[in-house]
Order: structure tokens, then C-alpha cells, then sequence
């Protein structure tokens, strides 16, 4: 990992860093990767996407949660968040991190937050996927899931393939809905692959157990080589398009989803959204630096157009 990387990862863990970025937020550029602070703006996106045949996958940004009363709070924003897709009829589902609804207060916290969560989109028939976080948080964030998984079954997870527990995590649960990522979390090398060509090549096997096993895979990826060796996969293989969709985050890769989906392939982008960006804004630019030279770019042009 690049000195520039391990930088910007750390500064995506800072608490006094979030809140002076909330002040300067539109300087930023954050509109090229998050979908809006409000729900107004989040469903306009949402639209936009959908009449292009792009489903969705809704983020309340929030992290940097040490109290139950902002627990309780993140979880009544994410209830808000169904309520509009179900009302509105939007082509999405949601997607949560247990530490924004209490995993770092208390376990019992948590899962009485996410089983209100589950529960109310399992009335309205929406599915909800439990990110996975950083490595600390994996076991704790496995418990719940399998409580919850005892009782719901519109309920899915991430598996990290820059992790060497990942191949054991996808055989161990072949039959729930699995989002297959990279990561974006830095880890240490005593649990995780540091070399992108090995990341990558774990990604793949991973998908490809995932997708023989026959259970809903999200192939979170923005690698045209890598989709393109797993449109060969599915091809041989004979894998209904009904098994799978190609995962992108907001933002990213525009033309990419079009033409999957012109091919008659599913496509779901990761929409965050909300006023708690900064930590998801910084690892998004810490795993592809070159965001950078976008966000310069529209930081300049907005200075500029002001300006003159």
C-alpha cells in the first residue's frame, strides 16, 4: 500500500476531521460520489438510475457512532429510507453498518436496532444487506447476522476478498445472498492480502464459488477485465442472469453499467447518501487515488466559475 493510501485511510477514521468536512462538503465535490444529504435528492437519483434499468442499493452514511441515542437515530433514518422506496415504488434495497446502528455501544443494542430494520422491510418486502467493516468488527458483525438469518430471510452480507478468512466465510454460507468486494479497509498482512494481483485473483475465485453454489451473488467490482473473465464464467457454466448482477458504486464507471446493461445483464449501484459522508468520501479516494485528479478538477472548476 502506497504511502499516499495509508494516509488517506487513516484520515477516513477521524471524528474531528468528519466535522469540518460536513462545513466544506460542496467545495469537495462530494455530489460526483454521494447522492444526495437528503431524502429529496437521494429519490431524484434514484429515478434517474432506475429509468436507465439500474436498481439500487441505498447507504445512510453515517459512522463514528459511540451512543445509543445516535444509534437509535441512524436507525430511524434508515426506516425512513424503506418507507420511501415502498411508497414510491423505487427500484432499490438497503444497505447498513452495524456500527452506525450500535455494534460499538453494545451487541444487544445493535441487534435490536437491525431487527427493527429487517423486520419493517421484511413486511414490505425489501431486501437488506449487512455491510461488512473493518476486520475488528467481523466476528461481533457475524453473530448478529446469524441471529438475524435464524429468523429473517431478507437478509444478505459482504465478503471481503482482500481477507484469507473470505474463501472460508463464502463456503460457509452458500445459501445466503453474498456481495462479493475487494475491501476497503487497510489491514495488516497477518490477515489480509496486500498485493492488488492478489486481491483481485481472490476476488475471482470467490465469485466464481459463490455463483456455482447457486445462491444470489453481487459482483461488486469496477474492473472491466475482471467482468469480462466472469461473463466467460457464467457463459460456460450456464448461470442464469436471475443468480447475479454486477455491483458499481455511485459515480463510478457510468458507461460500464450502461453496456452491461444493454447486454441484458443486472446492474445495482451502491448509492450513499446523507450528511455522514466523510469517512466512505476518503476510503472511496484512498482506493483509487486517482479520484483525486476528479475532485481537484471540480474543486478548481467550481473556484474558477465563481471566481470569473
Amino acid at each position: 500500500m502506497t504511502v499516499i493510501k495509508s494516509c488517506l485511510f487513516s484520515l477516513s477514521q477521524s471524528g474531528n476531521l468528519n466535522k469540518l468536512a460536513k462545513k466544506l462538503g460542496p467545495k469537495l465535490g462530494i455530489h460526483s460520489f454521494i447522492a444526495g444529504t437528503n431524502l429529496v435528492e437521494l429519490e431524484t437519483n434514484i429515478y434517474r438510475l432506475n429509468n436507465r434499468g439500474v436498481a439500487v442499493t441505498i447507504d445512510n452514511l453515517g459512522e463514528f457512532v459511540y451512543y445509543e441515542k445516535d444509534a437509535s437515530e441512524a436507525t430511524s433514518r434508515i426506516l425512513d429510507v424503506i418507507d420511501r422506496i415502498y411508497l414510491k415504488g423505487l427500484n432499490g434495497h438497503i444497505s447498513i453498518k452495524l456500527t452506525q446502528i450500535g455494534l460499538d455501544v453494545d451487541d444487544s443494542i445493535c441487534l435490536n436496532n437491525a431487527t427493527k430494520i429487517i423486520d419493517y422491510a421484511d413486511q414490505k418486502n425489501i431486501f437488506v444487506n449487512i455491510d461488512m467493516e473493518d476486520f475488528n468488527h467481523i466476528e461481533s458483525s457475524w453473530n448478529i447476522i446469524n441471529e438475524l438469518t435464524a429468523k429473517y430471510s431478507n437478509i444478505g452480507t459482504v465478503i471481503q476478498a482482500a481477507l484469507y478468512r473470505a474463501e472460508s466465510d463464502v463456503k460457509q454460507n452458500k445459501n445466503m445472498k453474498l456481495r462479493i468486494v475487494k475491501g476497503a479497509y487497510k489491514e495488516s498482512a497477518n490477515i489480509s492480502f496486500q498485493m492488488k494481483k492478489e486481491i483481485d485473483n481472490n476476488f475471482l475465485k470467490l465469485t466464481k464459488i459463490h455463483l456455482l453454489d447457486g445462491a444470489f451473488t453481487s459482483i461488486a467490482t469496477h474492473d472491466h477485465n475482471i467482468i469480462r473473465e466472469i461473463i466467460y464464467f457464467i457463459e460456460e457454466n450456464d448461470i442464469s442472469t436471475s443468480k447475479f448482477e454486477f455491483q458499481m458504486l455511485y459515480g463510478f464507471r457510468t458507461n460500464l453499467q450502461d453496456a452491461l446493461v444493454e447486454k441484458g445483464y443486472n446492474v445495482c449501484v451502491y448509492m450513499p447518501f446523507g450528511k455522514e459522508w466523510y469517512g466512505y468520501f476518503m476510503r472511496r479516494i484512498a482506493e483509487r487515488p486517482q479520484n483525486i485528479n476528479l475532485l481537484l478538477k471540480q474543486t478548481f472548476n467550481k473556484f474558477f466559475t465563481k471566481a470569473y
